[in-house]
């Protein structure tokens, strides 16, 4: 997958991701990529793996609208990044009632805050056994038993 904005050029990495290429995609992880920030280029090489599955979750989308509008992206370019990362997804993971329950279990296991909106992401990586790809501080809370992740922050993958 290649994206054709300015903001996405991102040099290809040579490392090896280790983890599984069934993974979601947390909008920290989107808005690394789109940032070129640290761990876009694990993002990239995500994306670039002919044998990747990437998740989105339905809510990641309005997450990463109002994220790039407080960064002042413009309304049109906004929904433009987002459907350009729609399309590059697999799948869209709804939030149902099973997500929803999963991620209030994730919040509890947490040893601290889980904010409502990665609750529910992380809830749907774990009912869909995927890997969560995250940059994301409050994620790292979750235990590792609970749920697989790619931190894009940690110093040594």
């Amino acid at each position: 997958f290649s994206i054709q904005h300015s903001a996405f050029s991102i040099q290809h990495s040579a490392f090896s991701i280790q983890h599984s290429a069934f993974s979601i995609q947390d909008t920290s992880a989107l808005l690394a990529h789109y940032r070129s920030e640290v761990g876009a280029e694990l993002v990239q090489e995500i994306f670039d793996r002919d044998d990747a599955t990437i998740l989105l979750c339905s809510v990641s989308q309005v997450e990463m609208i109002r994220r790039l509008r407080h960064l002042g992206v413009p309304d049109t370019e906004a929904w433009e990044t987002v459907e350009t990362y729609r399309l590059m997804a697999s799948e869209i993971v709804a939030v149902d009632v099973a997500v929803a329950q999963e991620g209030d279990r994730l919040q509890r296991a947490s040893s601290d805050r889980l904010p409502l909106v990665d609750s529910l992401i992380a809830g749907a990586a774990s009912m869909r056994k995927a890997t969560l790809v995250s940059r994301d501080q409050y994620m790292r809370q979750i235990p590792a038993d609970r749920l697989s992740q790619l931190d894009l922050q940690a110093p040594s993958r």
